[in-house]
Order: C-alpha cells, then structure tokens, then sequence
C-alpha cells in the first residue's frame, strides 16, 4: 500500500476505473492538459487521450448537460465543476435533469454520472471558491451527496459513486488535500455510500462530522481531559444520512455536538439535530449544540480561520453540553 494524499487517492481512484471501465470519462475546465487546478486529474488525458479527459469550455451548465447525455447514453461520466462557487450556472442541470430523470422517466432512464466539486475554506482563496453547498443538495430527492475527509476513504466513495446508478455530488474538502496521508490500497474497493465511520469511541458525548472538520474535531479531542470519553462520528454520506449510526451513538451517549463548516441556518447540522429530537428525545441529558460557518459570506483570508469551525469552539461546545 502507498502513503498518499487526498488529491491522489482521487487521481488513482479515476485511473483504476477508467482502466477498468472503458466507459468512464472525465471532463471539464483545464482537467486535461493542466491536470486540474488542484491537479488531481493530472497525467489522465495523457495516459487515457483527449477523447476520454476532455477539456471543456468554461461553461458549467454545458458540462453537466453534456454529462447527463452521455449517462443516459451509456458511458459514466465524471465531470468537474473547478470550484463550488462555479455550480449555480449547472444548478438546473444537476437538480432538474439529473435529479428527476429516473422518476421522469418512471424508472427507464438513470443519470450515473459523479459531479467532482471541491468545496470548503481554509486555503485563502477569493470570493465564490470558499464554500459547503452540501445541504443544497441533500435537499433534493434523487441526488446522492458525499463528501470524504480522508484519502481512504475518497477513493472508496469515489469508485462506489463512479459505479452508482444515480447522480452523486463528491464534494472534495479542499483544506485537506494535501494535509493529511494514509495508506491507500491499489486494491479494487470500495466504501459504501450511506455509511458513517465511527473515528472513535465514547460513552459521554457524540461529536458528528464531516469533511475538512473531522480534523478539526480531532484536534479539539486531543484538547480534551483524559476522563471524557467523546464518541466522533465522520458522516462520509451526507444524503441519504445514515441515520441508524447517529442515533444509536445518542441513545448510549445523551450528549451530540454536530461540527459543519456551511453557514448554521438551514445547514446539514439542524436537520441532524431534528432527527435526534424526534428519536433520541428520552435519552437527551442537554439539547443538540452546532458548531458552524456564520450566516455571512465567507470572509477574506485575513478572517477566514474565524468564520471556520476551528477547534477551540468544538471543544467549548463540547464543555457546555458536558456541563448541562
């Protein structure tokens, strides 16, 4: 097994597939000569030819109209949208078509294509390439929505998405690309969509995840006195939410902080919180705390680590939900 980073468990996560599946393609705004402007696709359109990594016009919605034509029409698309500042143009696209296609059509026709899109702050980036559309699109039926914070597990998710029958969102949090490694294997796998990771175990609180912020929730454990026990959960899926883990980890623990780093109304943390009343409500000890982004526009670098949810206010949320 290599040691790799998240932007190449990605890279070889498409490479394995597109050798293995000739229908698989990637497409989208510098991808192919350029490698992307992360580079994750880089070496693919020399290894795989220009007909198979395809450098687009900057036009979103004409990529992901492009993609779900070829979806229909047999081949498994991977499109790239270049930041998720960038995914309004293809909006319509993605929830409209993509979406809608299967009930459209009463089932005769499915949309497997996976939208690349790398999302998140925390790289001093500029206005419209620094924020987490997750909940946009959970909210529409027919979307599968991921979003991996480890390389592990982003080729996993992204071999399960490419192979998905449905539309699915892969949202690559940005601020750990190159932050973190692990061993990956060369393996053929893959990590189910729908299915959270239990990270650690704990009998006095849950912590719930995902993306970028599951480092900053391990930082804040690591802040934390020996004698709490924190049960930190890493959604991996945000839709369909595997609600099953959640609750469970609440009924033992009484405790949940949910961690996210889009702004707090409306965001993925209060519908978690919602289904934790509805089902753990006898077993709360304190209400569900959110740790978020600010109902603000992601600020400039300057101010950015204040907008994110960085891990001093984890670990109080965590001290004030304790202290109930």
């Amino acid at each position: 097994m290599a040691e790799l980073n998240l932007v190449q468990a990605i890279n070889l996560a498409l490479a394995q597939e597109m050798e293995r599946d000739d229908r698989v393609m990637v497409l989208g705004e510098d991808v192919g000569l350029n490698g992307g402007v992360f580079r994750v696709t880089d070496g693919l359109q020399k290894r795989f030819g220009e007909d198979r990594v395809v450098d687009t016009p900057l036009a979103e919605s004409g990529i992901l109209g492009t993609s779900i034509g070829l979806a229909i029409n047999g081949m498994r698309p991977v499109p790239e949208i270049q930041f998720e500042g960038f995914l309004g143009p293809a909006y319509d696209q993605i929830v409209h078509h993509a979406g809608r296609m299967r009930t459209r059509t009463r089932g005769a026709v499915t949309v497997p294509l996976t939208v690349r899109v790398p999302v998140g702050g925390g790289i001093h980036a500029p206005e419209l390439h620094s924020d987490s559309p997750e909940a946009i699109y959970s909210h529409h039926v027919g979307i599968k929505v991921v979003m991996p914070s480890t390389p592990y597990d982003a080729k996993g998710l992204l071999l399960a998405a490419i192979r998905d029958p449905d539309p699915v969102m892969f949202f690559e949090p940005k601020r750990v690309y190159r932050s973190y490694k692990e061993e990956v294997p060369e393996d053929d796998y893959t990590v189910e969509i729908g299915k959270a990771k239990i990270l650690s175990e704990g009998d006095d609180v849950t912590v719930i995840t995902w993306g970028a912020t599951v480092f900053q929730a391990l930082a804040a454990l690591d802040e934390l006195p020996e004698d709490i026990s924190v049960e930190l959960i890493d959604m991996r899926t945000i839709y369909p939410m595997d609600e099953a883990t959640i609750v469970e980890s609440v009924m033992k623990t009484g405790r949940c902080v949910v961690v996210h780093e889009a702004a707090r109304t409306a965001g993925m943390g209060a519908e978690i919180a919602t289904i934790l009343q509805e089902k753990c409500f006898l077993h709360l000890e304190a209400p569900v705390q959110r740790v978020t982004g600010f109902d603000t526009v992601m600020p400039y670098y300057k101010l950015e680590n204040h907008y994110l949810p960085e891990s001093p206010r984890i670990k109080e949320a965590i001290e004030q939900v304790l202290a109930y």
